[in-house]
């Protein structure tokens, strides 16, 4: 991934530097969530949880494999949902449904190593990137104002 696919935007580029978002209230200001560096961030998440997977016990393919795909997906799915939704409460639970995933996803990776499924710089790569989307989700939920 180059380094100007993270910064297509004013919003990636203040979430990049660690900075309040543009779109306080939704995606008001955003034209797409895939304009968010965290969706971006949790797709590349998705696509390296599939590659580790395959290379599972073939005893695992509905436990632990599929666990750790539904909550990778997860995360960029409820990104993408709570987006669509138009309302700011409504963004701020879909964050939290995906901050969960992200929770998940930690649990199961851990799980995954402990069990020899995958190597430790496997690991320790997925966690960094998982880590890094669970900071992200939380500094976007941080930035959307509580409407009542």
């Amino acid at each position: 991934m180059t380094a100007a696919r993270h910064f297509e935007s004013e919003n990636n580029l203040r979430l990049y530097a660690g900075m309040t978002p543009a779109f306080p209230d939704g995606m008001r200001s955003s034209k797409s969530f895939r304009d968010l560096r965290v969706w971006q961030e949790s797709m590349l998440l998705v696509e390296e949880v599939y590659a580790l997977t395959r290379g599972f016990p073939p005893d695992e393919r509905f436990c632990l494999t599929a666990q750790l795909r539904r909550a990778a997906v997860s995360i960029p799915s409820n990104i993408g949902e709570g987006a669509r939704r138009r309302r700011g409460g409504s963004f701020r639970w879909f964050l939290r449904v995906a901050l969960g995933s992200q929770g998940e996803l930690e649990v199961q990776l851990e799980i995954a190593f402990r069990l020899t499924y995958c190597s430790s710089s496997d690991y320790q790569r997925l966690m960094r990137r998982t880590s890094d989307v669970g900071r992200m989700l939380t500094g976007l939920l941080a930035s959307q104002k509580e409407t009542r």
